[in-house]
């Protein structure tokens, strides 16, 4: 298993960015998507965007696409979430998910398809 730690989120007036990072180790991301997901407090954690580490291709949630970009740095084998014109429903933790299987069933949205997670990191956007 693939051990993963996010980092970047903290508080942010309305209208500004953060970066957020997911760091892997344990094994490198050739065969992974790599999926940001969000869960603010009562609520079911929701997808925000995924990367194909093989194709590259990506993927936004409704809801963000326009305000945020992922990418990823082969070299450092890390994930980075760039959001912004952040909005107060913005907030909440973060997580950074890998999934060896998302690739092959064409799914990357579904929390379910990854088998790795971070800790996960607090994204407060004040208004």
């Amino acid at each position: 298993q693939v051990q993963l730690v996010e980092s970047g989120g903290g508080l942010v007036q309305a209208g500004g960015s953060l970066r957020l990072s997911c760091a892997a180790s344990g094994r490198t991301f050739s065969r992974d998507a790599i999926g940001w997901f969000r869960q603010a407090p009562g609520k079911e954690r929701d997808f925000v965007a995924a990367i194909s580490w093989r194709s590259g291709n990506t993927y936004y949630a409704h809801s963000v696409k326009g305000r945020v970009t992922i990418a990823r740095d082969n070299a450092k084998n890390t994930v980075y979430l760039q959001m912004n014109s952040l909005k107060p429903e913005d907030t909440a933790v973060y997580y950074c998910a890998a999934s060896l299987l998302s690739d092959y069933y064409s799914d990357y949205v579904s929390p379910s398809i990854y088998d790795s997670w971070g800790q996960g990191t607090q994204v407060t956007v004040s208004s």
